[in-house]
């Protein structure tokens, strides 16, 4: 029967077909392992324990014209269930036009105030804070150095509950990152969303599997031995983050993670600013692969490091294989076309290939809501819409990742502010969930 069916098949279904068993194959073979992350809710998960010290730590702080929002993380840092002793914030007012170091003065933090043209961005003004601290010799006086966006909100355990897994012997530890402003539309939902999946299945699933988490930009914070090794900051591609991870990830530097470490960040609601954030971080992706990808590749393989494995499997090969599932179609109809053949299994694969993926991503929406609701706010029924619109901020990376590929991308600032979540109450209201 089954060769029967073939012979009635046209030589342009055939190869179709072959070519969609294919493309499952890739993703069975690249992403099949996460599957234990993905049920990672389902396992048994135990708190770090209470630490016996508090460790000092130094909190770092970039911010370029972010008056709107930087005094609300501060005054959210020194509601810290933590000894404020142990605490010092250093904020750098980084390029700024506004009275972003006036703030950061009035709600007790140091500033700096930094001017530099060439070197911009979240990196460079890490190095230069660290390289502050060494020559004013304050550098030894701290154990870790957590870094933050201007823009963040921390829940009132957040310091206690990193400084836990921080004294279990962990160099670098990562919170759950949450959104401030997860429901203003579905664009921050879709952001919101998906931070909230890497936090709770992938790097819960990694502290579950003994295997490293990964840092997202920010709420973790670094230990003084690390910036030692390396010599302060050191990552300057547009994923300072992804590559500090990867760096890591090379040299046995196991990143921990606190599910109970909540921190708030606010997410873009325009469509053109979201394209223009996430065209970096994919550009930067590439970066990281291009820089790292052969020696974690090979780290994977010859030292069997499912932390190296994780690190190429997480940023890159969906962005490859949905390009080339896309082009291959593509040709298929266009051999079809030029050929006179019957090119009606190609048309429904072109058709079905978006529609299977729209209901996976749809189904992966809703089991993400279903496992992280407590997280989310109660907005009733919009959430049914929000989620159905899931896969289509996720639709949105194909052509970013298609233009990553060929355009020049620069770091560029994200305003910050236009958040309808930036009262106190608000603020409050956020402990309170986590609480």
């Amino acid at each position: 029967m089954f060769f029967t069916d073939i012979a009635n098949m046209s030589q342009l279904e055939i190869i179709t077909r072959i070519f969609n068993w294919t493309i499952l194959a890739a993703f069975v073979v690249c992403f099949v392992y996460m599957a234990r992350y993905f049920f990672s809710k389902f396992r048994k998960w135990e708190p770090a324990p209470p630490a016996l010290k508090q460790h000092r730590f130094a909190i770092l702080i970039a911010a370029r014209n972010e008056a709107e929002v930087l005094g609300f993380l501060i005054d959210s840092i020194h509601a810290q269930n933590y000894d404020q002793a142990n605490i010092d914030i250093y904020v750098v007012a980084d390029n700024c036009t506004d009275h972003t170091a006036a703030v950061a003065r009035n709600h007790g933090a140091i500033c700096y105030e930094r001017f530099n043209d060439v070197k911009k961005g979240k990196s460079y003004v890490l190095e230069y804070i660290i390289c502050k601290l060494r020559e004013s010799g304050d550098f030894p006086n701290y154990d870790g150095f957590m870094i933050f966006d201007a823009d963040n909100i921390l829940d009132s355990n957040f310091i206690s509950e990193i400084n836990n897994t921080f004294s279990m012997g962990y160099d670098v530890v990562t919170g759950y990152r949450n959104s401030k402003n997860l429901t203003d539309n579905w664009i921050s939902y879709g952001y919101g969303l998906w931070f909230m999946h890497e936090a709770g299945f992938r790097n819960r699933g990694r502290m579950l599997e003994g295997s490293s988490c990964m840092v997202a930009g920010t709420g973790y914070v670094v230990s003084r031995k690390v910036l030692e090794d390396f010599g302060g900051w050191n990552w300057h591609l547009l994923t300072e983050d992804i590559e500090f991870t990867a760096e890591c990830i090379y040299h046995d530097i196991k990143i921990g993670y606190n599910e109970s470490a909540v921190f708030y960040d606010e997410q873009p609601v325009s469509l053109s600013v979201s394209f223009t954030q996430r065209l970096r971080w994919v550009k930067g992706y590439l970066q990281v692969f291009h820089r790292y990808g052969k020696r974690l590749l090979t780290k994977a393989f010859c030292e069997h490091s499912l932390s190296a494995y994780d690190m190429q499997m997480s940023y890159v090969p969906a962005f490859f294989i949905t390009i080339y599932a896309f082009f291959v179609h593509i040709a298929l109809l266009l051999i079809g076309l030029f050929n006179s053949m019957d090119m009606s299994f190609t048309i429904y694969s072109c058709f079905m290939l978006p529609s299977r993926t729209y209901l996976t991503l749809l189904a992966f929406g809703i089991y993400t809501y279903i496992c992280e609701h407590e997280h989310m706010p109660d907005i009733g029924i919009r959430h049914l819409g929000y989620l159905l619109m899931f896969p289509i901020y996720m639709f949105t990376y194909f052509p970013i990742a298609i233009l990553a590929l060929f355009k020049k991308v620069d770091w560029k600032p994200i305003r910050h502010g236009n958040s309808t979540n930036h009262s106190q109450s608000n603020i409050q209201e956020a402990f309170n969930k986590t609480a």
